[in-house]
């Protein structure tokens, strides 16, 4: 470094001590220790004063980047699930003083237009739904520091990865509908190419395929009342036995389901059983009050954004999935003896 052309930086003190510059910020921020070795922070102080190094306010908190701003990618919000995945980010970000940027991909999923003039240029780090992580390209969100939620722990783009153990809730369902009787089932499947609906496909057949006697069909469907209606009714017309069970990805596809069964003068549940999955507040709206798998959004968000500062701080984040709970309503029953 040419002395007097440029001020010292942190990356100086670190190589002039030989560590990381997440080392540098945990000493000089005096938050090193049970991180660090003494020794190390000593090493730290000792190059800090010897290239007269002052921190500037920027520097001074471990986790203050650029802008102290992270961006949430999310698909667009038509439930309140992302609502309540910004709510738990936000909370966690505020605690350490980052700001949450929310973007709902307009479209669901897919391209969207940037927001920012240079996205690398205005933010410290992207958190991210596999289901909008294509909207990543258009942001060059790939390119900064990343977090993906609900997404692939062996093949995704983040550094880290923070899932609900979604396949769990899958199992549940499959146990709890094969444990009333069931054996001919419906898969009401959301129709879009993401890793976490991959996920209750393979589940879902792999529970139902270990019981004797049992069918599975799948009808996908787009996440939407109408478009689950169309694919139930076609479903359930089809010729051949009549499943007594309908498995559905999301609330909403149970919501479309329920008028599907209304619509061909069948019962709910006791021509039809229906389960949903995520908890929203439709479930309880619906009559009969829907069998879902209780999905909590907040410490979904919460440990995202946990996970996110860690990947800033140089530290690996805490691992496991989160816990999900099938919460039994009316819409399940024994099948009909018919």
């Amino acid at each position: 470094m040419a002395r007097g052309s440029t001020r010292p930086t942190s990356r100086d003190v670190a190589q002039a001590a030989g560590v990381s510059q997440a080392a540098v910020s945990l000493v000089l921020g005096d938050k090193w220790r049970g991180r660090v070795s003494e020794t190390t922070a000593q090493r730290v102080r000792e190059a800090a004063r010897d290239l007269d190094y002052r921190p500037n306010l920027a520097a001074r908190n471990l986790r203050l980047g650029r802008t102290r701003t992270v961006l949430l990618v999310v698909p667009a919000l038509t439930t309140e699930f992302f609502a309540g995945v910004y709510t738990g980010a936000a909370r966690v970000a505020a605690e350490h003083g980052f700001g949450v940027v929310l973007y709902p991909s307009p479209e669901g999923v897919g391209p969207a237009r940037d927001p920012f003039a240079s996205a690398q240029a205005a933010l410290d780090g992207v958190l991210a739904s596999s289901m909008a992580a294509d909207a990543l390209t258009a942001i060059r969100g790939d390119q900064l520091p990343l977090v993906m939620l609900d997404s692939d722990p062996a093949g995704s783009l983040g550094a880290a990865t923070v899932n609900l153990d979604i396949a769990d809730g899958v199992r549940q369902v499959a146990d709890h509908l094969l444990g009333l009787g069931h054996r001919r089932f419906l898969h009401l499947a959301a129709d879009i190419p993401s890793w976490t609906f991959e996920v209750r496909a393979r589940e879902l057949a792999a529970r139902v395929g270990a019981a004797a006697g049992t069918t599975l069909r799948t009808a996908p469907a787009p996440i939407s009342i109408d478009g689950a209606l169309a694919a139930a009714e076609a479903a359930l017309s089809a010729p051949g036995p009549r499943p007594t069970a309908v498995v559905c990805d999301d609330d909403k596809l149970a919501a479309g389901a329920y008028k599907a069964l209304r619509r061909l003068g069948l019962r709910v549940p006791d021509d039809m059983s229906v389960t949903g999955l995520d908890d929203l507040a439709l479930a309880t709206a619906l009559d009969p009050e829907l069998t879902t798998v209780r999905l909590d959004a907040e410490l979904f968000g919460e440990r995202g954004m946990r996970a996110l500062l860690a990947v800033l701080e140089g530290r690996a984040p805490d691992g496991g999935d989160i816990p999900v709970e099938l919460v039994v309503r009316a819409s399940t029953a024994p099948p009909n003896a018919s």
